[in-house]
């Protein structure tokens, strides 16, 4: 499979099914550069390392770059949209986010999903503060925990009836803390 440079899409960079067998962590230079079919130069001329290949190509999973769909006013827009998001690109998202992908994809969605939550809550009146950087913390716990065990194949659940259960579990204790705030 050859690829036009640059950039190199993750799709093309890296084996789905090797993710899936082996690991993220278990995936080489060398794997990326022959599944690629780039020569080594054309790999560093882009990128430093593996990691450096993953990020600089995460903007292909929007789900990490969740744009709500929902009303300003509408509490975790981003949920439903990112849980669609996902099923449509289930199997890539499976090697990323699964038992089998890398702990450096799941912490970076973390990351950027947290910067997502933080806004919201301050966009519904929140006040930063630490309480609010611990609303923070359980919404994105709560997310990724259900996200994750979708993934796994612990529930066969719909993106809505995960949606739905994301909600039921945060929303009442995240109104009632920001309410507290005011």
């Amino acid at each position: 499979m050859s690829l036009v440079l640059p950039p190199l899409g993750l799709a093309g960079l890296v084996n789905v099914t090797l993710i899936l067998e082996k690991g993220y962590d278990a995936v080489t230079v060398t794997g990326i550069i022959d599944c690629a079919d780039v020569g080594r130069s054309t790999f560093y001329s882009h990128f430093t390392d593996k990691q450096d290949a993953l990020f600089s190509n995460l903007d292909e999973l929007g789900f990490l770059h969740p744009e709500p769909a929902g009303r300003a006013s509408e509490l975790f827009a981003f949920s439903l949209p990112v849980l669609e998001h996902v099923h449509e690109r289930w199997q890539l998202i499976r090697a990323l986010l699964g038992r089998r992908g890398g702990g450096l994809v799941y912490a970076r969605g973390e990351q950027l999903l947290s910067a997502v939550v933080r806004k919201e809550l301050l966009d519904a009146g929140g006040r930063a503060s630490a309480s609010l950087d611990l609303l923070v913390v359980g919404v994105v716990g709560a997310f990724m925990a259900l996200l994750r065990s979708w993934v796994d194949g612990e529930t066969t659940a719909t993106p809505a009836q995960l949606d739905a259960a994301f909600r039921a579990c945060v929303e009442p204790g995240v109104r009632a803390a920001l309410s507290a705030q005011e």
